[in-house]
Formats: structure tokens, C-alpha cells, sequence
């Protein structure tokens, strides 16, 4: 099964003629499977966002906090289960790698179908599978790590930006078809039977009245259909790099090591949760990632002088100056991602109205905007302009457009939390409906872009051997973003000021731009304009 050739010895891909003659073909090959892979990776990873808005729509048991917390119960592991997978290819091989981690996304895809079935499932099975999905965000720390590997210097923000950018697309074609699967029974009986809205819902093709009938479960049972052929196509066609994983074992001992990875990632993730329960999340979020560091560096074997090895990317200032301005991008992305959906329903599913006595009361707004109709934009807008972010940067520079685009972040952020304000608290919350999705889409857009020239940046300031791990560590920093944001926005729509979200965002925004011109603009910059 495994004599394709999977492990290739000799790699020197900065030598023109060997590029040319072998590297370019092998390296394309790699990327054109890692990219659907990494898409169906997001899908998964980021279903929740969708799921929820359509559980509130049917009527399940659950409170708006409860539903906002699943979506970020998957955010936190998706960003934890990064940072052990930041360390996967050196150990593990990135064929064996990117096979075994899109395998694993069968299973919270397929659960997450069978526990939809029933409105009575327990909540906390709702909470595992939240987690359990969050094994598709960690595949990004992996894959980008893996794709480094294969390309040239000078093709980095190319490389780097069509895999992140493509397989971003996980969460669009994610909002996209999880909403249209609901209304067929796609799978038939081995499905089971559908339930009936209690509430209007939509999707991209119309409003969808209460009453009708919905197979909520298809949007985990559709990503089976993808999986298991991609993850085929991963075990026959792609490459372990010998010069960068010099001693993998055979697949079964890396399986060994990369279940290991993500078993120590699963686990701090529910010490996370747990904590949630009794701390802050900004003392909870520190408290995970360092537990996850600390065991990692407890792991026996081989694994442990190699990870060991690798936190020597800790040393290295620029992996802070970088990890800060990746939450400005891809963590901006991931979490406006996560928290767009419900926000829509709640902040323009109702409005307020004025009482007989003068007074303002909120209550349903029977015209509202649908989330599954118009969520989706944003996401497809800041995945598709990625590739163009890292194509500017191979040309002028990743700093020069991380600063641009800072900027223009924190105008939108400003302007889109007046908005919401507006909105919150109107008689008529649709009229500011079409300002709000527009300055989203403007948030989001910048956002890819600057995935692209940070991407292009770490390329540039960091060399072979930490490149990757940098990679991997920066995204899944930026990652928590796919939990923060859900938190801070439920958590401030809860008290009638989502405004202030987005102030704080750009604030944070603001600091970005300072550290991108301390370290890389200004005249004596470390490393000018990578």
C-alpha cells in the first residue's frame, strides 16, 4: 500500500535546475491535495457556526448561551490541537500527516449527524463533538507547516497563500452548503426522518417558512462523502520529505506520535473548558496554552528531543512580532467567521418596539435578515483575496501590506460597532442590515489579504528548520480567535452593547500597527519589509 515512492531523500528545492526538473512537479502535486484537505479541515471545524443558528431556528433545548458556546468550545480546541500540530511534520512526515488527521475528521462529521437526529441528545454530547471537531482547525498548523516545506523562498507567499487562502474556502463552502443539505433528505432513511422549523431560516437560494421540514443532521453526514476519498488521495499522492523529517518511522509508529500530539491538545483543551467554568477567559486561555506546552515537552521517545529542539522558535523575538500580527489577520478572520451567523439572528432577528406607556421593549423581528443566507460573504471575500495578499507581498513586501490593511481595520471595526449599536437598539434594525454586512466584508477582506503578507513575511525572516514550527505556532495562536470573538461579541450583545466588541478590536488593531512598524518599517527596523 505504501510504494509510491511516499518518502523522498533528497530535497533542494533553492536550487534552480533541481526546482525545474523534479521539486516543481512534486511540490504542485502536494499542494493541489493538501488544499481540499485542508478545506474539508475548516468545514468541519467551523460547521458549528451554522449548526447552531439552524438548532435555535428547530427549537432544541438550549439557550443562546449555550449555542454560542459550542461555537466556541470548537474554536478553543481548534486553536489548541495547533499548537501540537505546529510540531507534526518534523516528527511524523507530512504524508503521514495530512492522511491520518483528515481521516479523523470522520469522526466528529459523522457523530455530529447522529447526534443532530435527536432535539433530546444531551448537551454534553453536543460539547465533545464541539471539541472533537476542533481536530479540523489543528490541521492547519500541519498542513502550512507541510507546504513550507516544498517551495522556494521567492515562492512562499504564493505557496503559503493558495493553500491557506483555497482551503479557507472550508468555511465558506461550509455556510454555503450546510444550509442547503438541511432541505433534502439527501441520505435517505440511513439519515433518519426530518423536523419541522419553528422558526423562518434560509439559504442562499431563498427564505425557507416555519414548518418546513429540515434534516439538520446532513450538516455533519455531507462531509463523508469528501472525506474518505481525500484521505486517499493523501495516502497515494503525497510525500514524506526525508531532509526535513529525517526519521518518521514506519506509518504506524508516526500515526503513534501524531495521535499522541493531539491526544495532549484534546486534553488541555477540556482543562480549558473546565476552567472557563471558574476563571476569567483571559486567565483560562494562558492557563491551556501552557499546559499544552508543558506536556509536550514531557512526551517520551524521539518525540522529545525533537520537540525540544523546536521551542528554540521561542528565543527568537520575531515569533512574537509575528504571533501579534497573525491574530490581526487570520485571528480576525476565524473568529468574525465563528461569531457572524448567530450575531446576525440575535442583533437583527429582534428589534425594539415602543409600548403603549413609552417604554422599549425588544421582541421578534418578523422580517429579519437570515444568517444562512448572507453569513457566508464575508468568509468567501477574505478567502478568495488571500492568494492576491501573498502575490502583492512577493512583489512589494508583506509589511508594507500588513500596514495597510491594519488601518483599514481599525476604521471598519470602529464603524461597523456604531452600526451594531445602531441596530441593537432600533425600531427598524434592517435599515443598517446591508452597512453592517458591507463593513463585515470589508473587515474580512483585509484580513485575507493580510494572511497573505504574513504568510509571505515568516517565509522571508525565518529559515528552514523554524519556518514551519513558526508557521504552525503563529496560527494556532491567531486560532483562539475563533473562540475569543464569539465570547466577547455574545457576551457584550448579552448586555446590550455590541458596540463594544468591536472598539476593543480596534484598539488591539491599532497596537498592531505600532509593532508592524517597530519591527519591520521604521528605519532601523530588524528585518525591513519582509
Amino acid at each position: 500500500m505504501a510504494k509510491h515512492n511516499a518518502d523522498i531523500e533528497q530535497w533542494d528545492v533553492e536550487n534552480p535546475q533541481f526546482w525545474d526538473q523534479q521539486g516543481k512537479r512534486t511540490a504542485t502535486r502536494n499542494l493541489w491535495i493538501s488544499i481540499p484537505s485542508l478545506l474539508l479541515g475548516f468545514a468541519v471545524w467551523m460547521m458549528w457556526g451554522m449548526i447552531t443558528t439552524q438548532m435555535l431556528n428547530l427549537g432544541f433545548p438550549f439557550s443562546n448561551d449555550q449555542l454560542f458556546t459550542l461555537t466556541a468550545i470548537a474554536g478553543l480546541a481548534g486553536a489548541t490541537l495547533r499548537i501540537p500540530a505546529s510540531f507534526m511534520i518534523r516528527i511524523a512526515g507530512g504524508r503521514n500527516t495530512v492522511f491520518l488527521t483528515t481521516a479523523l475528521l470522520i469522526i466528529p462529521a459523522a457523530g455530529t449527524g447522529f447526534a443532530l437526529m435527536n432535539p433530546q441528545t444531551p448537551f454534553w454530547v453536543f460539547q465533545a463533538l464541539a471539541l472533537l471537531s476542533g481536530i479540523g482547525g489543528g490541521n492547519f498548523a500541519c498542513s502550512m507547516s507541510n507546504i513550507s516545506n516544498f517551495f522556494p523562498k521567492q515562492q512562499q507567499g504564493y505557496a503559503l497563500g493558495m493553500n491557506a487562502g483555497l482551503g479557507n474556502f472550508g468555511v465558506t463552502t461550509m455556510q454555503i452548503l450546510v444550509p442547503l443539505v438541511m432541505t433534502v433528505g439527501l441520505f435517505g432513511a440511513l439519515a433518519g426522518e426530518p423536523m419541522a422549523l419553528e422558526s423562518a431560516s434560509g439559504t442562499l437560494i431563498g427564505r425557507i417558512d416555519a414548518g418546513t421540514d429540515t434534516w439538520i443532521q446532513n450538516a455533519g453526514f455531507v462531509w463523508l462523502l469528501f472525506l474518505v476519498p481525500l484521505a486517499v488521495a493523501g495516502w497515494f499522492g503525497m510525500n514524506n520529505l526525508r531532509p526535513i523529517t529525517p526519521n518518521p518511522g514506519s506509518p504506524l509508529q508516526a500515526f503513534g506520535k501524531i495521535l499522541g500530539l493531539y491526544a495532549v491538545g484534546l486534553f488541555a483543551s477540556v482543562v480549558g473548558v473546565l476552567a472557563l467554568g471558574f476563571i476569567n477567559m483571559w486567565f483560562a486561555l494562558p492557563l491551556t496554552i501552557v499546559l499544552t506546552l508543558a506536556l509536550l515537552r514531557l512526551l517520551p521517545g524521539d518525540i522529545k528531543p525533537a520537540i525540544k529542539k523546536q521551542f528554540g522558535i521561542f528565543s527568537n523575538k520575531h515569533t512574537w512580532a509575528m504571533t501579534v500580527l497573525y491574530i490581526l489577520t487570520f485571528g480576525s478572520f476565524i473568529g468574525f467567521s465563528a461569531a457572524l451567523p448567530l450575531s446576525i439572528n440575535i442583533i437583527f432577528g429582534n428589534m425594539m418596539e415602543i409600548a403603549t406607556d413609552g417604554s422599549l421593549a425588544r421582541v421578534t423581528n418578523p422580517d429579519a435578515p437570515s444568517a444562512l443566507t448572507w453569513s457566508w460573504m464575508g468568509a468567501f471575500v477574505g478567502a478568495l483575496i488571500r492568494p492576491l495578499g501573498g502575490w502583492i507581498s512577493d512583489k512589494v513586501g508583506g509589511s508594507i501590506v500588513t500596514q495597510v490593511i491594519s488601518a483599514i481595520m481599525v476604521v471598519a471595526s470602529i464603524a461597523s460597532g456604531y452600526v451594531m449599536m445602531l441596530a441593537y437598539n432600533s425600531t427598524d434594525p434592517n435599515q443598517y442590515f446591508w452597512l453592517f454586512l458591507a463593513l463585515f466584508i470589508v473587515l474580512f477582506a483585509a484580513s485575507g489579504i493580510g494572511n497573505g503578507s504574513t504568510f509571505r513575511s515568516i517565509g522571508v525572516i525565518f529559515d528552514n528548520q523554524q519556518k514551519g514550527p513558526v508557521l504552525g505556532w503563529t496560527s494556532a495562536i491567531a486560532a483562539y480567535g475563533a473562540f475569543i470573538a464569539p465570547r466577547v461579541i455574545g457576551d457584550q450583545i448579552k448586555v446590550g452593547t455590541p458596540e463594544l466588541a468591536m472598539y476593543g478590536f480596534a484598539v488591539f488593531y491599532t497596537v498592531c500597527l505600532v509593532v508592524n512598524w517597530w519591527f519591520y518599517l521604521r528605519k532601523n527596523a530588524y528585518v525591513k519589509n519582509p
